[in-house]
């Protein structure tokens, strides 16, 4: 017989990427098999709602208050379902937290739907004011009205380059072509970066409706969604919101019988970062090699075959339709002056709440790092955060009261970026982390012009050698000129903004590379070129341990004797220092 529980609960498992990872797929079924045994209980569905470091989670709706429950498994379903309306579910050890309070801090305009209506269902989209402000912009604004209110909303583009969304549109719109297009730009491809993938698996109707708002304005009757194909759910999802759409007349050749046409193609991209860059990007829409171009001719003049192009990324589409809905001074009195709205970033790195967050302009740093994120994951002081991507800069903790805007940003040598901010902690090399991100850069160019394709190669050489203490002061001069050049002359803003991590890790944390080139040490350990083990002969107690867990037998000494390091063999793994009882392995 089924349990009866005295108040009904609406049951939703967080089904984003991220989620999936985590296990929320099991826990997806086990309900389904157990919650026969009950009744007043439905079980759905829904995406990530930015606490990925909660996942697999289940949001519990009981008398309109939302509970979250993280961190779950399969096995705990049972219990989870016996006591989901009494105390003992508090005293047990699912972890329960109210979903208002992980919120503080937060405004939420782009993901207001993510992670509370199910994705795949268009009624859910329509019951949260879907598609209101397309019929609104179809019934009663022209498109020269839909550009000026965005014009007058501030809202500038969030894919990295924050230039004004109005504007552009409104290029878009005078130029003289009879077929026109509009491109949603989710080629997201920052390391740590994972906004545009979350809002497309969470609220693909938003980013579509967004998409059609764009076409009208400018005058276009096709737009593409360029995803790169390392994002298949959000694909899947997207796919089947263009369907469901179209079915219910919100896309095609009639639009809500408004005599407006259009349709959306989605293009999936093989994942080249260069592709993030439009023109790459409209070269590999067109079916050629993902490589920039000379502008102008810009394309909102000449872009795809040929002819006018508008293109944004999904955060700034996703903004478009509550703008309309709310009105344009709604959105301006959000953030600040010159950089009005909200923007989503994700949290990465070695910091405790990492995932998704939406702020407004205008937060400090160290709100979002401490405050929203929670302070570093491992017990150790955040020693920077990078931001913007391998194109950003790394911003040094003291100077974590900066504000998140654009001109502020800049002003550091960081830029916002399309909202990655990875955090790092004492125990990471900056010498290393910008050789990492010039890594990515370097095998991400695609070659075209001199100054990225062979200048990146020589910086990242230098770098090399800084991290085996094989480098000297005249290559840090040379590494410094490199950068400079190549940020002048390459094509692109790719190659334009490749050097931005050696200069911002230079300009803050020039001890680091001195400390490479004059000591040839590495004081967190990381460069394992410049790294020494050894066993002071006066604390070592001969246990053996270090011996034993060595992998390749390079530790040698007899029981309750002093143990000694063969250097020649040591790979610098730390297994001994971590193995001594009482700390005679030191590094130096």
């Amino acid at each position: 017989m089924n349990s009866k529980l005295p108040q009904s609960v609406l049951l939703k498992v967080g089904m984003g990427t991220c989620g999936i990872a985590a296990g929320a797929r099991a826990i997806y079924d086990k309900l389904e098999e157990q919650v026969k045994n009950f009744q007043n209980i439905e079980i759905d569905y829904t995406s990530c709602n930015g606490f990925c470091h909660l996942e697999p989670l289940i949001e519990t709706i009981i008398k309109g208050k939302t509970l979250l429950l993280a961190n779950l498994s399969a096995e705990q379903i049972p219990f989870l379902l016996e006591n989901l309306t009494n105390k003992k579910l508090l005293s047990s050890k699912v972890l329960v937290i109210e979903k208002d309070k992980k919120l503080k801090g937060q405004n939420r305009i782009v993901l207001e739907n993510c992670g509370i209506i199910n994705p795949d269902k268009l009624n859910d989209y329509l019951e949260k004011d879907g598609y209101v402000a397309l019929k609104k912009v179809l019934n009663n604004i022209s498109p020269e009205e839909v550009i000026e209110n965005i014009k007058k909303s501030g809202l500038r583009g969030r894919g990295g380059a924050g230039f004004s969304t109005g504007i552009k549109w409104d290029l878009a719109r005078k130029a003289q072509s009879e077929q026109k297009y509009v491109i949603c730009n989710a080629d997201e491809g920052d390391p740590g970066a994972f906004m545009d993938r979350a809002v497309m698996e969470g609220d693909p109707h938003r980013v579509i409706e967004g998409l059609i708002i764009c076409g009208y304005a400018i005058g276009a009757s096709k737009g593409y969604i360029y995803c790169r194909a390392e994002y298949p759910l959000a694909i899947m999802r997207l796919r089947k919101a263009i369907i469901d759409a179209k079915e219910s007349n919100l896309l095609g050749e009639n639009v809500l019988n408004s005599g407006f046409g259009f349709e959306i193609i989605i293009k999936e991209g093989a994942g080249a970062f260069v592709c993030g860059e439009e023109t790459a990007l409209i070269a590999s829409v067109e079916g050629q090699r993902g490589m920039p171009r000379i502008k102008p001719p810009f394309p909102a003049t000449k872009g795809l075959w040929e002819k006018p192009t508008n293109i944004n990324n999904v955060e700034t589409l996703a903004n478009i339709p509550w703008i309309i809905r709310k009105g344009a001074d709604s959105f301006s009195a959000l953030g600040t002056e010159k950089s009005p709205g909200t923007k989503v970033f994700s949290l990465a790195g070695k910091i405790k709440n990492a995932g998704l967050i939406e702020i407004e302009m205008g937060v400090s740093l160290r709100d979002i790092i401490y405050g929203i994120g929670g302070g570093s994951s491992t017990n150790k002081e955040v020693k920077a955060v990078q931001l913007g991507g391998p194109s950003g800069g790394c911003i040094p903790a003291e100077m974590f009261d900066t504000l998140v805007d654009y001109e502020s940003l800049m002003s550091t040598g960081a830029i916002v970026g399309s909202g990655g901010m990875v955090a790092v902690d004492e125990d990471t090399c900056m010498v290393d982390l910008a050789k990492y991100f010039l890594q990515f850069i370097q095998s991400e160019s695609c070659g075209k012009c001199t100054f990225c394709r062979i200048g990146t190669k020589r910086m990242l050489e230098i770098l090399t050698r800084m991290t085996e203490g094989k480098s000297n002061m005249e290559e840090l001069n040379k590494l410094r000129a490199l950068a400079q050049n190549i940020g002048v002359a390459s094509l692109c803003a790719l190659g334009k903004t490749a050097p931005n991590p050696v200069m911002t890790t230079l300009r803050y944390f020039e001890s680091e590379y001195l400390e490479h080139i004059n000591e040839k040490k590495c004081s967190t350990g990381v460069c394992k070129a410049l790294v020494i083990y050894t066993i002071d002969e006066q604390k070592c107690i001969g246990c053996t341990k270090c011996a034993k867990n060595c992998p390749v037998d390079t530790i040698s000494g007899s029981l309750k004797k002093p143990h000694y390091i063969h250097q020649e063999k040591c790979i610098k793994c730390g297994n001994c220092e971590k193995v001594c009882p009482v700390g005679a392995v030191s590094k130096l």
